[in-house]
């Protein structure tokens, strides 16, 4: 595989987890861990890194590696991010073993194509309403995730274990997506994951949060059960998506100048 200081084209495939979501760049677009990321591939490189988005939220792994793998193969990059697999989990019924084997076909193909690859595991949802009934099924993908990048030579984003994941604080008020701070911690993972030098302390809990009297705790339940579990749910029965009809934000490259990787979230 080849260093990450050597990377000089950088592609991102997924979801809105890859497209960022609700950590806007100042014209108002998404912007999310991978942008952020690639920033910092371009300060250890010490010069700017070519860089293309071609995440969708909503997305399945099957549309993503069906719509993405192709275009992302066209552009020739030196690395891949592919990490999907969220919004299968989340759905009543999945089957884990064949969306990872569509996970390890396109790893496959990425790989015979000398391009290295960055595989993400799925967020614990302990303690999240709903979501934490997924954990199971989030635990036999994460095994197959480990196995797939042990078996072709990739590397593993480990959002699972990331002990700073676990405070509210790192959400945006869905509990679905990161928001800026969480965002950035995950870029910091990525790094560590490559093989880079994350900045000191970027696992590091929040501090904790005020507790909540019941009847806040009640108000806060209703109010996320009201504005995002009741949409979700409304999207799930109407089966739409909420990227239908959206297209990737960075298709072709952009050039990312290097990112100051200090302490500022």
């Amino acid at each position: 595989m080849a260093e990450p200081t050597t990377w000089r084209r950088y592609v991102a495939m997924g979801d809105s987890l890859t497209e960022g979501l609700v950590d806007p760049y100042p014209d108002g677009s998404p912007r999310g861990w991978a942008d952020r990321f690639a920033g910092h591939l371009a300060a250890a490189a010490g010069e700017p890194l070519q860089y293309a988005n071609l995440a969708i939220r909503g997305r399945l792994l099957r549309p993503i590696i069906a719509e993405q793998l192709e275009p992302a193969l066209a552009l020739k990059p030196d690395v891949v991010s592919l990490w999907g697999g969220g919004n299968d989990i989340m759905r009543p019924r999945v089957d884990v073993d064949a969306i990872t084997d569509e996970l390890e076909r396109a790893v496959v193909g990425l790989r015979e194509a000398n391009i290295d690859v960055i595989l993400g595991t799925g967020i614990d949802a302990k303690d999240s309403p709903v979501l934490e009934l997924t954990r199971g099924r989030t635990g036999v993908f994460n095994a197959s995730v480990w196995t797939i990048a042990r078996r072709h030579g990739a590397h593993v984003i480990d959002v699972w274990g990331m002990r700073c994941l676990r405070h509210w604080g790192m959400w945006h008020d869905d509990r679905l997506h990161f928001n800026s701070i969480g965002h950035e911690r995950v870029s910091q993972a990525a790094l560590a994951a490559v093989g880079l030098e994350p900045r000191p302390g970027w696992d590091d809990p929040l501090p904790p949060l005020p507790p909540k009297t019941r009847r806040e705790w009640l108000e806060w339940q209703l109010t996320w059960a009201r504005e995002h579990a009741g949409p979700w749910i409304g999207r799930r029965i109407r089966r739409t998506s909420s990227g239908a009809g959206r297209s990737a934000k960075f298709p072709q490259y952009v050039e990312v100048p290097p990112t100051s990787n200090d302490p500022a979230e």
